[in-house]
């Protein structure tokens, strides 16, 4: 089970909190590219993560999955740190991001829950259909959440690195998968640029 980090965005470069809104993907993102292939591809339904799937894995049918979204940053969304440092909710939430959220956005909890909710779709259709392969293209959010969850070495969410120019293969038996346990093997996937030349 493939994790992809959507391209950088327009926003990513300004960075801000881009959860729910949507932004283009900068003209360089227009050019990764990787040799892999998957049997089965689901992506988040907001459009940057739809445009990498089809820059990444042309000519190929996508399963659309709200659950994937990244957490939904409310009134923050589009603000960047400058924009909100001086704002009293915001320093709590830095603080504690597990126990404040957004005004108007998601706590943690309603973020993790929504993401386990697609994982569970994803992870019935792989066991049901008896697929060997299947990528995801996601946010930076979900992907550390679900490799805090699922890589065979435990560390927190803040832990984890998702970049724009790698993803991540989660190896499972099918019994660890099952029972939503950890892989059993994480391996790292670079994306390359489109040379010219």
């Amino acid at each position: 089970m493939a994790l992809f980090r959507h391209g950088v965005t327009e926003e990513n470069k300004r960075k801000a909190y881009l959860g729910w809104n949507d932004s283009p993907l900068c003209p360089e993102s227009k050019t990764i590219l990787t040799s892999k292939t998957y049997q089965q591809y689901y992506s988040s339904d907001l459009q940057r993560c739809v445009r990498t799937a089809e820059k990444l894995f042309p000519s190929t049918n996508f399963h659309l999955i709200k659950e994937l979204r990244e957490m939904n940053f409310g009134k923050w969304e589009g603000k960047t740190y400058e924009d909100l440092k001086g704002n009293n909710l915001y320093r709590e939430w830095l603080g504690d991001p597990f126990n404040h959220f957004p005004p108007q956005g998601e706590s943690f909890h309603e973020f993790s829950t929504r993401v386990d909710s697609g994982w569970s779709k994803i992870t019935e259709e792989v066991l049901k259909s008896n697929l060997q392969s299947c990528a995801v293209i996601t946010h930076g959010g979900v992907i550390r959440y679900l490799l805090s969850r699922f890589a065979p070495d435990q560390k927190e969410f803040w832990a984890w690195q998702a970049t724009h120019d790698q993803g991540y293969e989660l190896i499972f038996d099918t019994e660890s998968l099952r029972r939503g346990r950890r892989c059993t093997l994480l391996l790292e996937v670079p994306l390359t640029a489109n040379g010219h030349g």
